[in-house]
């Protein structure tokens, strides 16, 4: 959950009133939240860095307060303010508007279609006629770093650049060049550098560097420009110095571009809403040719409370509701701050927080079930108890590995797999999920040689395959895989492993209604060495001597003989 540091003072002074920390702490656990941490500044310094570097830091109380992490209308002092007001009926929910210019057309971002090769997707909107603080101008500038960090996957899937509508002219441009051909001076710089020499000169940046390899490697670098070709930004990296914001900026041009258009939209709303309450028209924002401030509604039946009171209990969440008199159907107005709220359940969330947890009476349920193991689960259970027995150790290994562990190293093709791959894996170890379980026990092996012979293990556990009639495309089918290593083959000792397994599982040795097992050719195993076991008529699996380019693949040196089966059809 994202925290949020809010200066006590501060709050209170919006709210109307000063609190106790109990009594503040006991608002937050009624509204959903909940108060982390108080301190300061110098105490956090202090606690991080030591006392010297804390000497010169401020005493002023923070509240640190844990939010929801998908209620980004609470990441700010502004949001949060407004949350407890509402909640407090001491404020009636805002009800947010699109504007028109008083003079003029709306600006325009005009989105070229080299954008497409790095960043295509671009909303922009004007808040008209604000005024800022300190405090308010620190809290604008924080809300988008919460935002970076949060919804916008620092700064991967959006990036936020504000700016001074009174130092630039519309039309706007969001266009992507070659970084050679990019020149301006960026925010708090002294000159102009080319796009290459910015990502130079930002290498060393302690806060700036972490976002470079986001644009680094294209060929072409998004930019925006004004109608006399001045530059906003160069997302999302830096904004252009010429229109930076100050406390005497009075139109702020924000402008949001994005990978997914779906979140730049809702991070453009957040920024919006929170801070159009500063406006000469307060909660109205100035449209710019693009969609935002989208509410909606929804429609749900409610069973706990009169629809009235529901109502009641939902308007105190910011929801606009109203009963519609159509049985208990309430009509509930979604406002563009609550991007969270999609779903009926949703809605009822927030109902059961107004009324309280609290209040709520408790009952006797009116259904008596009786619960029951999941079959599955208890046969793998049973089965670990009696493999262990048999004297084999478990081992439970990741469900991840890489390309190379299930294909080449099995002397088998990636394609023949099955397998389901990580669009984005973060290592090479963890490219597609496993679809068998004995490279990871060759693996456990590996990391174990140094352990007296013989080395038997076994694991009993989930793989992916991919299925075309599943709605997600691939289904877990569960495994069991033992692996007996030693310096002889011991194929007897897991051919007696599989005898006592299907005794186990009450299936008799017999061709037609039991089990038998024939030659089979694999890869895998050594060539005459390798045999299918079949029950009841169909393929569950196989066993054998690993082929001998297998073992050494995985790093072993001494004849090793293998089981896996599929325990699913003995439910």
């Amino acid at each position: 959950m994202p925290t949020v540091g809010i200066k006590r003072d501060l709050l209170f002074k919006a709210l109307g009133r000063t609190y106790t920390d109990e009594e503040f702490d006991e608002l937050c656990f009624e509204f959903g939240l909940e108060l982390d941490e108080i301190t300061s500044e110098k105490e956090i310094v202090s606690r991080e860095q030591g006392d010297t570097k804390a000497s010169d830091a401020s005493d002023v109380i923070l509240y640190k307060i844990d939010v929801p992490a998908n209620r980004y209308d609470l990441l700010c002092l502004e949001g949060l303010v407004r949350g407890l007001q509402v909640f407090k009926n001491k404020l009636e929910a805002p009800r947010y508007r699109r504007i028109s210019p008083v003079n003029g057309d709306p600006q325009k971002l005009i989105i070229t279609k080299e954008t497409a090769a790095v960043r295509p997707f671009a909303v922009a909107a004007v808040l008209r006629n604000i005024t800022f603080t300190q405090e308010r101008y620190d809290s604008f500038i924080e809300l988008q770093e919460k935002l970076h960090q949060n919804i916008c996957r620092k700064r991967s899937l959006v990036a936020i650049g504000t700016h001074d509508l009174d130092t630039i002219s519309g039309p706007f441009t969001y266009t992507a060049k070659p970084p050679g051909d990019i020149s301006f001076k960026p925010l708090n710089q002294t000159k102009e550098y080319t796009a290459t020499e910015l990502m130079s000169l930002y290498k060393t940046d302690s806060h700036l560097r972490h976002y470079l390899h986001i644009i680094e490697d294209k060929p072409v670098y998004p930019i925006i420009y004004d109608s006399n070709g001045i530059v906003l930004s160069m997302p999302p990296i830096i904004n252009g110095d010429h229109s930076k914001i100050t406390l005497q900026t009075k139109n702020v041009f924000i402008e949001c571009t994005a990978t997914d258009l779906t979140k730049a939209k809702i991070v453009l709303d957040m920024m919006v809403t929170m801070f159009s309450e500063y406006c000469s028209q307060p909660f109205t924002v100035e449209e710019a040719e693009v969609p935002l401030l989208a509410s909606h509604t929804l429609s749900s039946l409610f069973y706990v409370e009169s629809t009235e009171k529901i109502a009641q209990l939902l308007t105190r969440m910011c929801l606009l509701s109203r009963a519609t008199g159509v049985g208990d159907e309430i009509e509930v107005e979604i406002p563009p701050t609550r991007s969270d709220v999609i779903h009926a359940c949703d809605i009822m969330e927030d109902a059961a927080i107004a009324y309280g947890f609290n209040n709520i009476t408790r009952t006797t349920p009116r259904a008596y079930t009786v619960a029951n193991q999941f079959p599955l689960n208890k046969l793998t259970e049973l089965l670990r108890q009696d493999l262990a027995a048999a004297g084999f150790t478990e081992a439970l290994n990741f469900a991840l590995c890489s390309e190379e562990d299930i294909a080449d190293k099995l002397g088998k093709k990636i394609s023949e797999t099955r397998a389901a791959h990580i669009s984005n894996p973060k290592t090479a170890e963890f490219q597609v999920a496993r679809t068998t379980l004995l490279p990871g026990l060759l693996k456990t092996i590996a990391a174990n040689r140094k352990m007296p012979l013989p080395l038997k293990l076994f694991e009993v556990s989930d793989v992916v395959l991919k299925d075309e009639t599943k709605d997600v495309g691939a289904r877990n089918s569960r495994r069991f895989c033992a692996v007996y290593y030693n310096k002889s083959p011991g194929f007897e000792v897991i051919h007696g492993l599989l005898d006592r397994t299907m005794q186990l599982l009450e299936v008799k040795s017999a061709r037609g209604e039991g089990y038998h097992i024939q030659a089979a050719d694999d890869s895998t195993f050594f060539p005459g060495r390798c045999a299918e076991i079949i029950v009841r008529g169909k393929t569950v699996g196989r066993l054998g001597v690993l082929h001998p380019d297998v073992i050494n693949r995985f790093e072993l040196t001494m004849p090793c003989s293998a089981m896996e089966i599929d325990i699913e059809p003995f439910l």
